[in-house]
């Protein structure tokens, strides 16, 4: 449960058994009303120290309402319940300042509480609170209004407008959408560069500055595929602060009649049939894409969960290949890795039921000829790292001999693998050990929804066997990858999937529950990057699950926006680390940007990639900060990155004796904002409650590395299962987490809850 949803509970119960003095009784409104009020020491207040005044509201069934509240005093928070458990939350009205908007359809007749309170305990000041009958729009037409699809409307940008956090005058039009239907929205203007954001139902979240088909021009275009039915905000503003100017903005439906490549729609050129080959020819009268690369496109229906292997051929040209379809689901390929050459192979698990797209196309622009697709169910898996080779079974409690060899499949990287699947259960203990003399071994383990885990080193460390050590989150078919810590090492190993035995001893002691933490959040950049939301209370929020549950150390530091320079980060890192003995607990935590930088290929980065975590002056890189947990002699240590390519950070980091890894995305990919929770990331947002004592399976008061693995696993699986992602190229993917507990085992804790 998000720390919001917590507090939404807490004021629905304040609410109800809490009654207000005197001097503060409930205040009646009607829509089209308004109230000047002040909330400070005496009010009522929350159970968790929020002061707030209340209001009412005669409502009916079916009637629509804006609830807005301003203050330039505190950060502002407003909440409405009523007849049959009707309850909205809102803390912020979109433009990243600390407004709160909240539109509502009441379900019923009858009396609604409104309660006027802040995002923080304690705060106090003065607010505005308004009430307005109808929509958002219909509220303040003068700021947008309704579009409807196929239509062109004019508008302008002035200094009456809202302004979003960075500066921009912004207004809002909206319209009504179908899941699954594709719109082309078009802002343009002689006046100010334009700017398109487009927000709705399904974590819809799309943003545009320029118009693809139109480059150099002021112009912006968006192609988006709804992945819900609703209403759909657009909010045309303008690329800098303070721009202002007309601007004309269309909505039409389907794609662009230039083809430009946000997403593929099929075309009449054919149904694809599951097991069946087709002949093809790319040429000149085909579609194009933006750098020239002509493309044939095929309808195929599919269904959850089916698994297959797409390949495309020619001797005429390089192929490429991709798949397109529901909940933005994404994969594409350039080579087939078993083969070489100029053809294309990829696996993929199909998310949902539904219809797909499947474009045949070329690798570079222009290219032209003759092409076979085909596209055969498999039992092959296709996991996170990109691996194309089908899985053997392996038996839980059998070993398995294998070898890897020049030919087999690779990682992205360099590195052979072997993949083996099993059948696992939910609540399962397994250890997964991986032994070699000839390389020093890596294994990865798969679960069914993606989320992935990894280990170098057998505990103790130094030697060149793995071992996984694991309890199982959900149901469903596993895949161990089984491979190499190095590119292209090859020799035999032995690979075993065991039932857990382990459980705490005198090996894994009980520790005094001190968590000694540093946690950093970047929201406000400062003009180095772009802002993000949410990033900067993450660290704070943090501190504040970890005091509650009575094991924050005094001497853990909190380091937000323009204090996380990376010299206070380290000196920060530096002293807290130094506090923390064997008996105590280090984290480090960090939220905010991620950046991935090519460099030369080295037994450290076997991508050629390094990645780095960004300070409002500078990075820290993985391998810097390998160095940094090296000083640390806690008895165990943890670095959670919710942050772009954060994966990365694993291979180097988490060969540390001692230190478990949780990032948020694999070394290649994107990381999301949380935006439906009002978070700066899913990580940042499930470890906060899985420390604060949501991870205690067993509730006996201790967390433990396991357990909170476990949590994590099933909080993504169950409210970020389909986040996409992608890679610095553009591919698009799903975001997963990544878990490496190194040598930290099952059982060893991590803290142990005071309250």
């Amino acid at each position: 449960m998000s720390v919001r949803g917590m507090f939404a509970g807490l004021a629905l119960a304040a609410i109800a058994l809490t009654a207000p003095s005197a001097a503060r009784a409930q205040a009646s409104l009607a829509p089209g009303q308004s109230a000047q009020g002040e909330l400070a020491a005496g009010d009522s207040q929350l159970q968790s120290g929020e002061f707030y005044d209340a209001f009412t509201v005669q409502g009916r069934a079916g009637q629509r309402l804006v609830i807005r509240m301003r203050s330039t005093a505190f950060d502002t928070y407003v909440f409405i319940r009523g007849p049959g458990d009707f309850s909205a939350d809102n803390d912020d009205d979109g433009s990243g300042g600390t407004d709160s908007l909240l539109e509502v359809r009441l379900p019923a007749d009858g009396i609604y509480r409104i309660a006027a309170t802040s995002y923080a305990p304690g705060e106090t000041g003065r607010y505005a609170l308004e009430i307005v009958e109808g929509s958002v729009e219909t509220a303040d037409a003068t700021r947008g209004g309704e579009i409807a699809i196929g239509q062109t409307v004019r508008g302008a940008l002035s200094a009456a407008d809202e302004r979003i956090s960075t500066g921009e005058y912004v207004d809002t039009w909206t319209l009504t959408g179908r899941r699954g239907q594709t719109l082309t929205i078009s802002m343009e203007s002689t006046d100010l560069d334009a700017y398109l954001m487009v927000r709705g139902p399904g974590d819809l979240a799309e943003d545009n500055d320029d118009d693809p088909a139109a480059r150099g021009s002021t112009n912006a275009r968006l192609t988006v595929t709804l992945p819900a039915s609703g209403q759909i905000r657009i909010r045309p503003t303008s690329y800098r602060p303070g721009e202002t100017g007309a601007y004309v903005l269309t909505v039409a439906e389907g794609e662009a009649a230039d083809g430009a490549p946000q997403a593929f729609a099929a075309d009449e050129s054919g149904v694809l049939r599951v097991g069946a080959d087709v002949s093809g020819d790319l040429g000149v009268g085909d579609g194009q894409l933006q750098q020239g690369e002509y493309y044939d496109t095929y309808t195929l229906r599919g269904r959850r969960g089916q698994q297959l292997e797409i390949t495309m051929r020619s001797g005429a040209f390089d192929t490429y290949v991709a798949i397109v379809g529901p909940d933005e689901f994404g994969a594409y390929n350039d080579d087939d890795v078993d083969a070489g050459g100029t053809d294309s192979r990829m696996l993929v698990t199909l998310p949902r039921d539904g219809d797909y797209t499947v474009v045949a196309t070329s690798y570079a622009g222009g290219e032209t000829g003759a092409y076979q697709l085909r596209v055969a169910e498999t039992t092959a898996v296709a996991p996170g790292q990109g691996i194309a080779a089908a899985a053997d079974s392996i038996a839980v409690g059998r070993e398995q001999r294998g070898s890897l060899a020049q030919g087999d499949a690779t990682l992205r990287s360099g590195e052979f693998t072997d993949s083996y699947r099993f059948r696992g259960r939910a609540g399962q203990r397994l250890t997964v050990e991986m032994a070699s003399g000839d390389f020093d071994t890596y294994v990865i383990l798969v679960a069914p929804s993606g989320v992935q885990e990894e280990n170098d080193d057998a505990p103790g460390g130094g030697g060149t066997n793995s071992s996984l050590e694991t309890v199982l989150a959900e149901d469903g078919d596993y895949t161990i990858i089984a491979t190499s810590y190095q590119p292209g090492e090859t020799g035999a190993y032995t690979l075993r999937v065991a039932p857990s035995t382990s459980r705490p001893s005198a090996a894994s002691p009980a520790r005094s529950g001190r968590v000694f933490a540093v946690m950093v959040g970047v929201s406000d950049y400062q003009g180095t990057a772009n802002n993000l939301a949410y990033t900067d209370e993450d660290a704070v929020k943090m501190a504040e699950a970890l005091n509650r549950a009575g094991v924050l150390a005094d001497q853990s530091i909190v380091l937000t926006n323009a204090q996380a320079t990376v010299a206070n980060v380290r000196a920060a890192f530096q002293r807290v680390a130094a506090a923390a003995g064997p008996d105590d607990a280090f984290l480090f935590f960090f939220s905010g940007h991620g950046m991935q930088e090519r460099t030369s290929a080295t037994p450290d980065e076997p991508d050629a990639r390094e990645e780095s975590i960004v300070m409002v002056d500078g990075v820290i890189t993985d391998n810097q900060m390998a160095e940094m947990f090296r000083t640390v002699n806690a008895g165990v240590s943890l670095i959670a990155l919710d942050s772009c390519f954060s994966g990365g950070f694993a291979r180097d980091v988490v060969a540390v004796p001692g230190v478990m890894g949780l990032f948020s995305s694999e070394e290649d990919l994107t990381s999301a904002v949380a935006d439906k929770f009002q978070a700066g990331g899913y990580l940042s947002l499930f470890l906060r409650t899985g420390l604060s004592g949501e991870a205690d399976e067993d509730r006996n008061r201790v967390v433990t590395a396991g357990e909170l693995s476990v949590y994590l696993r099933r909080q993504f699986v169950e409210h970020a299962s389909n986040v996409p992602s992608e890679t610095i190229e553009g591919q698009r993917n799903y975001q997963y987490l990544v878990v490496d507990r190194g040598g930290v085992r099952v059982d060893d804790q991590l803290l142990a809850l005071q309250r």
